[in-house]
């Protein structure tokens, strides 16, 4: 049988509802979880202390927990998987729907190459195995957000298997400490996504809006090589930055294009794995370290307590903190696999392989794509560290925060300052700004070059710390302003009159005597006072190690 006919398609930049009466159902609808009501959350990572296992009380044996995970991200296509429909987010409900999407008779798929492309280079950037040949299957279930009563995925043979996720978790009192873990990956695989049930449990009916069928899906399955949320966090978080590095997804979570599921046991280490539950569509990196955290502790507690943990389906509620359940699985699914007739094996070739004469255009070569594989999150966290001297837990931060890479990069470009004092002012002060304000970087007040301005002045030693602190508020509520008008409009340049600062040091040992014995006497507090008080009398325009020179040379003489 030939290769699949492959349709181009370019990458993705950024009518009434159908009504079903009859009552509501759990498990098809939007991805469970909470969103935050602010703005930002996009980059969360839960922080409590990373557990491998939980101990029971005195005497008992631990637990150990396993968890898996199965992550769904959708591909960056300006089309879906299998039709020429358009995607986009939040469109009118039911507007961005092809005969195809809709599973009337007739229509038939006809593959996007771009998908297929996202695909082999999400596995290659995952150290997989590229099949040069993988089969499309029907997996067959019956939702009404599923019009043709199956969806076709890669079941039998997917596009890549037996890759490797590695990640790095924070540990530690300051967590300074970096320990770096690898998820094992069974598969990649090429899949529709469904569309979207939306409950109106005050009626009684189920809206349908199918603009998300059809759209294409990564299905990323990880072994269960984790033990608690916060390892599933960083993991899913990892995948994220390589995702959107890639380009392959843009992954945001709060819009639904990276959803995850987790399979999580808690056994006694050294006997079998215990039973497994499912917790379904969690589209926060934040809800899903709790939901396994939350969903652990309950099954230790039912196992303490005597009962037996159930093979279900369950979901968090993150108003309650706690997982609940949505279906069992004991009388499995059987989903009837079976071949997809209209679909035939994709081929893929590397240059030794490539037929002669081939149309590029219907053929993709995987060592074509190897060369353009861009510079991943772990290789732009090494550099940091060797370029910029940056310490490897400040390296995660710039990363993991949306945008706050680019910020720091453009700031150093403008800049006379070291590195390290860019990067103590971002993560310190600038960070703290945008968490305080609920903000994302893109929309800070703050630019790149004002900042680059402010510290140029600190680092010629035209202004002192605490001044630039004060400039940096007035530049957060004053859009618009330069840090160095700033400086002139509320006069807080440093003195560069020595003899000025001399008169004034020596009129402040003057009115206070007791301070200046206190200082002759070996009294180190004395010093610092007798600091600020100089400083209070130049409103703060005099630098303090200047101050203290002058000081002690008073003193000593």
């Amino acid at each position: 049988m030939a290769a699949p006919m492959l349709r181009g398609c370019c990458l993705a930049r950024r009518g009434a509802l159908a009504c079903i009466d009859g009552g509501s159902r759990h498990g098809r609808g939007a991805a469970i979880g909470c969103r935050s009501s602010g703005k930002r959350g996009r980059s969360s990572v839960a922080q409590q202390p990373l557990i491998t296992a939980q101990k029971s009380g005195k005497g008992e044996h631990a637990w150990a927990a396993v968890v898996g995970l199965e992550i769904h991200a959708q591909i960056s296509s300006n089309s879906k998987l299998f039709s020429g429909s358009q995607v986009q987010f939040a469109a009118p409900p039911n507007s961005l729907v092809s005969f195809f999407d809709a599973s009337l008779p007739g229509t038939l798929p006809v593959l996007n190459r771009r998908c297929v492309e996202a695909a082999v280079m999400t596995g290659l950037a995952l150290k997989c195995h590229i099949n040069k040949k993988s089969l499309f299957d029907r997996k067959h279930y019956f939702y009404a957000d599923l019009p043709a009563g199956y969806q076709i995925t890669q079941q039998r043979l997917p596009i890549a298997v037996n890759g490797s996720l590695e990640y790095s978790v924070c540990v530690g009192k300051k967590r300074s400490q970096v320990i770096t873990r690898t998820a094992r990956i069974k598969q990649i695989q090429l899949e529709q996504d469904s569309g979207k049930s939306l409950h109106d449990e005050l009626r009684s009916q189920t809206l349908i809006d199918l603009n998300r069928a059809g759209v294409g899906l990564l299905e990323v399955v990880l072994e269960p090589d984790m033990s608690c949320g916060e390892e599933a966090a960083t993991a899913v978080r990892e995948l994220q930055l390589i995702l959107q590095a890639l380009g392959t997804s843009q992954a945001n979570m709060a819009e639904g294009q990276l959803r995850v599921d987790a399979n999580i046991s808690v056994h006694h280490p050294g006997e079998p794995l215990g039973v497994r539950t499912e917790v379904k569509n969690l589209n926060s990196a934040r809800f899903l370290a709790r939901a396994i955290d939350s969903e652990i502790e309950r099954q230790i507690n039912e196992l303490e307590n005597g009962r037996e943990i159930l093979n279900e389906t369950r979901s968090f509620d993150c108003k309650l903190g706690c997982t609940i359940p949505m279906r069992d699985k004991e009388g499995k699914q059987d989903y009837r696999f079976m071949p997809e007739p209209n679909l035939p094996p994709l081929l893929l070739y590397d240059t030794a392989s490539l037929p002669p004469g081939a149309d590029p255009q219907q053929v993709i070569n995987i060592d074509r794509i190897r060369e353009q594989l861009p510079e991943l999150p772990s290789e732009t966290r090494e550099q940091l560290v060797q370029q910029y001297g940056m310490l490897p837990e400040h390296s995660f931060t710039i990363l993991n925060e949306v945008g706050l890479l680019e910020f720091f990069q453009n700031v150093i470009k403008e800049t006379r300052a070291e590195p390290k004092k860019v990067t103590s002012w971002i993560l310190n002060n600038f960070l703290g700004f945008l968490k305080q304000q609920n903000l994302a970087v893109n929309e800070s007040p703050v630019t790149p070059s004002a900042l680059a301005e402010l510290l140029n002045l600190l680092d010629r030693k035209a202004i002192s710390s605490s001044a630039a602190k004060q400039v940096f508020e007035e530049l957060w509520r004053s859009k618009g302003k330069t840090p160095s008008q700033i400086v002139s409009e509320k006069q807080l340049e440093l003195m560069q009159d020595g003899e000025a600062l001399n008169q004034v040091c020596l009129a402040v040992m003057e009115e206070h005597p007791q301070v200046v014995l206190a200082m002759k006497r070996g009294n180190p507090r004395a010093i610092n006072k007798l600091i600020g008080l100089v400083r209070k009398a130049t409103l703060s325009r005099a630098d303090p190690t200047v101050i203290k020179e002058i000081l002690e040379k008073k003193l000593s003489s």
